[in-house]
């Protein structure tokens, strides 16, 4: 039996979620998905210029788990770059972190402070149970 998904704290919405090659009709171009949380490690070590160790605790994951995820993103962007695809920024498990302590939930929206949400293992959104 899988290991279910644990999702993982993001610190900041993408402020868009598509980006394509200019000139190119969206009908011939094909599309690569880069997840919230892949964007989110991304955003951390390679903007950020955090250490991997440090990103990992932000996003409440293993380091392992962030490299993982470091390579797969790059190798996305680097795909869309190169071969001239679009790139779609959506999806994942993640947890949207609010600020002060407190989280949005990736599935119905709700905020919720960080002392609530946890069920067992992983994070749980109070109002309707997911764990995006």
């Amino acid at each position: 039996m899988a290991r279910p998904v644990k999702p993982k704290l993001v610190g900041e919405a993408p402020r868009t979620d598509y980006f394509k090659p200019r000139g190119i009709p969206l009908s011939q171009l094909e599309e690569v998905n880069l997840t919230i949380e892949e964007l989110e490690a991304l955003r951390l070590v390679d903007l950020e210029g955090m250490y991997q160790e440090d990103a990992a605790r932000e996003m409440g994951v293993s380091r392992q788990t962030v490299q993982r995820m470091i390579t797969e993103a790059r190798a996305k962007v680097i795909e869309a770059l190169v071969v001239g695809k679009a790139l779609r920024i959506e999806g994942g498990s993640y947890i949207l972190r609010e600020g002060a302590g407190q989280f949005r939930c990736g599935r119905c929206g709700d905020s919720f402070p960080s002392r609530t949400g946890r069920k067992g293992r992983g994070w749980r959104c109070p109002t309707c149970d997911s764990s995006e």
